[in-house]
């Protein structure tokens, strides 16, 4: 399922925790991307193999039982072993409890850390900070439309029906993650710019948003996961409420290191990674008892009844068996945060590593899952074998993307 930047709990798949965990690594971003630390990333430099000699590298059949991956995502440990796929992992594997593009860009500078959980905009913010990344698995839901990972929380009076009427407005801004990235696109989309608004930074960590739009600190703020159902049951007499942004917010991805993906052992275990991650998706969706008991209530202790409405939110994951239109997607958000932000412009393609392209697919089909054919721009993948080479009850994911609008599905 696609999992929405991580900053709240996470849903079905791990989504919300995803976003939360990710919002909690705002502040280690925003220090990322201070201009001191770009000279050093900068001076760093990215180190790795070029994408045409990386694109050559075959990627041996079978992994060695020997190989370790140290893997940032939680939810999707959690998965894995509910649907007894972690039992399938033919190496050894190291849990650390972090996802989301801050953690994660950290853990990946400090080389301890070989795959991670994020969404789309992590990987842009890293290689504009020298930091030498691919995206190796793509997922997303497959009626974004209905259901999206955020919607536009609006404080009590604040006088916001439609997106037109932001202008002058305080609104919430997470920059370096995918609410940031919302936020913009959804400027964008209303024929504003940053200057017509005012952007308050704040951390989208648990209910920071929707506490801050009950108190009038800010007048607008992406909402996700059970911030979707409870703000407006918390302020909805006072005349709280949440309206839809029309945008397409889905996209998750597994990323890593390219010094992993170079190594040979290691790419064929993230391969085998993918495919049960895939599959675990897919059972996720399909046994929503089981998710809801294991993930939601156990887990991330969450009543029944927010997990159950997270699993209805988030909808089926849908897994691109072609990445096409998932980087001319990635691409839409380079150009719009190139623009807003003044870095330089660049070919989102080499963000993926296309040698993993058809694994998740490919793992659902064999495993008799649904796969979207590459129809669609996502999916989600935890259990499989492969061989690879709105309104107030919408649901979040992680993530996830920040690419182009979608009212249902969107052609490439």
């Amino acid at each position: 399922m696609p999992r929405p930047a991580p900053d709240q709990p996470r849903t079905r798949s791990g989504t919300g925790a995803r976003r939360r965990r990710e919002s909690r690594g705002l502040a280690l971003l925003a220090a990322a991307t201070a201009p001191a630390l770009l000279v050093g990333c900068a001076q760093q430099g990215t180190g790795g193999p070029s994408d045409a000699k990386l694109a050559k590298t075959d990627i041996p059949a079978k992994v060695s039982p020997k190989t370790t991956l140290t893997i940032g995502a939680p939810e999707d440990r959690v998965l894995l072993k509910l649907s007894g796929a972690a039992k399938k992992l033919p190496f050894k594997v190291k849990w650390a409890n972090i996802s989301g593009g801050p953690q994660c860009s950290e853990a990946f500078r400090a080389h301890s850390l070989d795959l991670c959980a994020a969404a789309e905009v992590p990987s842009i913010h890293a290689h504009w900070t020298g930091l030498d990344t691919k995206l190796v698995a793509a997922e997303f839901r497959k009626d974004p439309a209905k259901n999206p990972i955020y919607r536009l929380g609006i404080a009590p009076g604040a006088g916001i029906d439609s997106l037109k009427d932001l202008r002058g407005k305080k609104i919430a801004f997470s920059p370096g993650q995918a609410q940031g990235a919302l936020v913009l696109r959804i400027l964008h989309k209303a024929g504003l710019k940053k200057s017509d608004v005012k952007l308050v930074e704040m951390p989208s960590t648990g209910d920071v948003y929707s506490t801050a739009l009950g108190e009038h600190q800010v007048d607008a703020a992406p909402l996700g996961d059970v911030n979707l159902k409870r703000y407006p049951a918390k302020y909805g007499k006072q005349g709280g409420k949440t309206i839809p942004h029309g945008l397409r917010d889905d996209a998750s991805h597994l990323w890593a290191p390219t010094q992993s993906v170079a190594d040979p052992q290691k790419a064929a275990a993230i391969r085998e990674f993918i495919k049960l991650w895939a599959r675990a998706q897919v059972w996720g969706y399909e046994h929503p008892k089981e998710w809801v008991e294991g993930y939601a209530v156990k887990d991330q202790g969450l009543s029944r009844e927010d997990g159950e409405y997270l699993h209805k939110h988030n909808g089926e994951p849908e897994i691109p068996d072609d990445w096409g239109p998932v980087i001319r997607r990635h691409q839409k958000t380079v150009d719009l945060l190139a623009k807003e932000t003044g870095k330089k412009r660049f070919d989102a393609a080499t963000l993926f590593d296309r040698r993993f392209e058809h694994v998740a697919a490919d793992a659902l089909k064999s495993g008799g899952a649904k796969s979207d054919g590459g129809k669609s721009d996502g999916a989600k993948s935890d259990g499989a074998k492969s061989d690879g080479g709105k309104s107030d009850g919408a649901k979040s994911n992680g993530g996830k993307s920040e690419g182009a609008e979608a009212q249902g599905k969107e052609k490439p």
